[in-house]
């Protein structure tokens, strides 16, 4: 298997980030700024971990929010991430923070062992970039559905294009539309059940008397 010195130049990233964290509160423009063109994909990777963790309150909207819009740039052939100042300058609270660059930094050593530079003209093809970035997006509104319990199941096939967009591995990029097809399917049987179940819409989203 090749050396991949992507890899570690992620993990100093998260370590850096750490350190960061240590002295001051982490917003997502220190990330940006830190992260030069890797931005994207490790942004985005931060904003859905939490989803697979419990998150305060009000959280939801603004992580998904924020990387739905760094999604649909990719979707738009934008290499350079953007974000509003006001979403730009917001602070995860330290607690989520270290849990969640913690929980990436494992997420980055387990995928070494079947995670490396794979189908490398594929990764670099710019229709492919904004390929990615409509299957994030679809995922994202997944994501931000109120179907109950279901957040693992997009945030994973998220998390499975940022880490094949960061090693540069087309094969698991592939594993991702393959998952996004999955997940959509998923979405839509659980959506024809409680269309064919009302009471089940009742208990979860009781009607206003």
């Amino acid at each position: 298997m090749p050396s991949q010195p992507s890899r570690s130049k992620f993990s100093q990233e998260i370590k850096a980030l750490l350190a960061r964290l240590a002295d001051q509160p982490l917003t997502l423009a220190d990330v940006l700024s830190e992260t030069a063109e890797r931005g994207f994909s490790l942004v985005i990777g931060l904003l859905v971990l939490p989803f697979l963790l419990p998150m305060p309150p009000g959280l939801t909207t603004i992580l998904g929010s924020a990387c739905l819009l760094l999604s649909l740039q990719m979707a738009l052939g934008r290499r350079s991430p953007w974000l509003p100042q006001r979403v730009a300058q917001f602070q995860f609270p330290p607690k989520l923070a270290q849990q969640t660059l913690n929980h990436l930094g494992r997420l980055t050593r387990l995928t070494e062992r079947f995670v490396y530079r794979r189908f490398a003209k594929l990764t670099q093809q710019a229709y492919i970039w904004q390929i990615n970035g409509v299957c994030i997006s679809w995922l994202t509104v997944l994501l931000m559905s109120p179907i109950p319990m279901t957040n693992p199941l997009p945030t994973v096939g998220i998390l499975i294009f940022v880490v094949a967009t960061l090693e540069a591995d087309g094969l698991m990029m592939c594993v991702g539309y393959a998952m996004t097809g999955l997940i959509t399917s998923l979405f839509g049987g659980l959506i024809y059940g409680l269309w064919r179940s009302p009471e089940l819409i009742q208990r979860w989203w009781p009607l206003s008397p």
